[in-house]
């Protein structure tokens, strides 16, 4: 069975809303057992351990985090979901905002079986540190 665009557009919402949640397990949940994602060119993060280990870090990173659904687009069973994190530093009390997209490949069920998450490191990393 084909993956809708309002299927897709139903879990990029509830992607956005799991981030929102401060519930790493809500982030999981989006992921098909044994997936998960590469950032940036880093290690892959496979797996529900990882993926439950990958959202609180950013969870706890920024205790106010807001993340913004910026656009999506289907492709048959590969997505693209465009984002804005927003909040401030646990450490630094810092303000950032960086925005970023993920690739996905998805199953039947709309989860995801692979993504691939990008965003500016350089910028990430200026903000943080102020």
């Amino acid at each position: 069975m084909a993956i809708t665009a309002d299927q897709f557009d139903d879990m990029t919402r509830a992607y956005t809303a799991a981030w929102n949640s401060a519930d790493p397990a809500a982030v999981a949940d989006h992921f098909a057992p044994g997936k998960g994602i590469t950032i940036n060119r880093g290690a892959n993060q496979f797996g529900r351990e990882a993926m439950l280990a990958m959202a609180g870090s950013f969870m706890a990173s920024f205790p106010d985090l807001k993340l913004t659904r910026n656009f999506f687009r289907l492709a048959g069973d590969h997505g693209i979901y465009g984002w804005t994190l927003e909040g401030h530093h646990a450490e630094t009390g810092n303000p950032v905002k960086v925005t970023g997209f993920e690739e996905w490949d998805l199953d039947e069920q709309c989860r995801i079986t692979n993504s691939l998450g990008w965003f500016d490191a350089v910028d990430y990393d200026r903000q943080v540190a102020g």
